[in-house]
């Protein structure tokens, strides 16, 4: 309960009685009124000394509903009268702008979008008002959604729409931090639909080396590297000239439309290293370019991932018979790869950009090792043939570009 002015009462002579005043919260106004009441008199029959007469203050001030988290929540919410969309804006500058844990510019644009759909129906409705009904009402409503391709919400988007809605109310608290609309979701009463298994294609070493045959200029390129390395497309789309050195490639950066910023996790600052193959048509891609992004438009701005996911990948995927997904499937081809090459599960986290699982990893520094980590990638190998990489144009060998230590 968060102490404001006129709360904790002031004890006072008036004529003959010791009395209490303070300040009552009035519902749907901004202002307190002013209340004085009777303790005691002040000698004779009666009197208090000056412990009983505090006490006797609080039990009074109780009486009037002062200082109670009820009275505090409804003086707030008929004050306020904040509704879920003025919440909503509040609650994404906040994730964006704290301190501890800030949310990164992808994420919030989803929520936006989320938001988008959900202000439609509850903008209006006062925070303290969403409940499990509300949610209830949201769910039924998203169930029932259609798009040109059946139902608009999956299951899975269900609930990332629902946890927004929690977020939303969960992030109204009073001065001390406390949630001042605290709930007990329901979700059998919301009837909120199970998540069944996660659709997660791969592909195989044939799929990607056809795919090369599929894709044009340095978008072939982009997938081997996505293939071969395990990179976010986010990562890989950042990827200046100075991040490649012989065979590593370092990871500080990815992008999300035009914006750049770090890598999604604090493990995804790291060195991957790449099979001296991949590393030396890269450098053979790059040039004599001493700047600039690895993968650039003509204007030298980084590729966006939109158009390389609608312009080349998806296509491509059409015409090797295959369904429409995105870059993911890459990062888990080259998992899947090093597995069955049986490279140590650290050194692939590692890789992976992925945080440890346990106390145990902590102490594990293979990451550290540099040269152990060259040698198993270049053991390992990318698992799929790049001859297909460069049909049509003069075969790249290792020993085309240097690739040093």
């Amino acid at each position: 309960m968060a102490a404001r002015p006129g709360q904790r009462g002031t004890i006072e002579k008036k004529g003959k009685w010791w009395r209490v005043r303070f300040r009552v919260d009035v519902p749907g106004e901004r202002k307190q009124k002013q209340v004085a009441v009777r303790i005691c008199p002040i000698e004779g029959p009666g009197s208090l000394s000056k412990t009983e007469r505090s006490r006797r203050a609080l039990v009074l001030m109780a009486e009037y509903g002062v200082n109670t988290d009820r009275a505090f929540r409804e003086w707030e919410a008929d004050t306020l009268g904040t509704t879920f969309r003025e919440q909503s804006e509040r609650w994404l500058l906040q994730v964006q702008t704290r301190k501890r844990k800030p949310v990164k510019a992808r994420t919030v644009a989803n929520w936006r979008s989320y938001l988008g759909w959900i202000n439609q129906r509850i903008g209006d409705v006062p925070v303290r008002d969403v409940n499990n009904k509300t949610a209830r009402e949201l769910i039924a409503a998203m169930s029932v959604e259609k798009s040109r391709r059946g139902g608009r919400f999956s299951p899975i988007t269900q609930r990332a729409y629902l946890q927004v809605v929690k977020s939303v109310v969960a992030s109204v608290v009073n001065e001390q931090g406390e949630p001042m609309f605290p709930r007990v979701w329901n979700h059998d009463f919301i009837d909120l639909p199970v998540v069944g298994p996660h659709r997660q294609p791969s592909l195989s070493a044939n799929e990607i080396a056809g795919l090369f045959c599929k894709t044009e200029g340095q978008f072939r390129l982009l997938l081997a590297l996505l293939a071969g390395s395990g990179l976010r497309i986010g990562e890989a789309l950042a990827l200046e000239v100075g991040d490649l050195k012989g065979s590593t490639i370092s990871v500080s950066k990815s992008i999300w439309g035009s914006h750049i910023g770090p890598p999604k996790t604090a493990a995804g600052f790291r060195e991957v290293d790449l099979a001296d193959d991949l590393a030396a048509l890269l450098h053979h891609h790059i040039g004599g370019r001493e700047t600039g992004f690895i993968f650039q438009s003509g204007a030298g701005t980084p590729l966006n991932q939109r158009n390389a996911l609608g312009r080349q990948l998806h296509p491509a995927l059409k015409s090797i018979g295959r369904e429409t997904f995105g870059f993911h499937s890459f990062r888990r081809y080259r998992v899947t790869h090093l597995r069955r090459q049986r490279v140590p599960e650290d050194l692939i986290r590692f890789w992976l950009g992925h945080a440890n699982r346990s106390v145990t990893d902590n102490y594990c520094k293979l990451g550290e090792d540099v040269e152990y980590r060259r040698q198993v990638a270049q053991a390992a190998g990318v698992g799929f043939p790049l001859d297909t990489l460069v049909t049509g144009c003069d075969p790249i060998s290792p020993e085309t570009v240097a690739v040093t230590a």
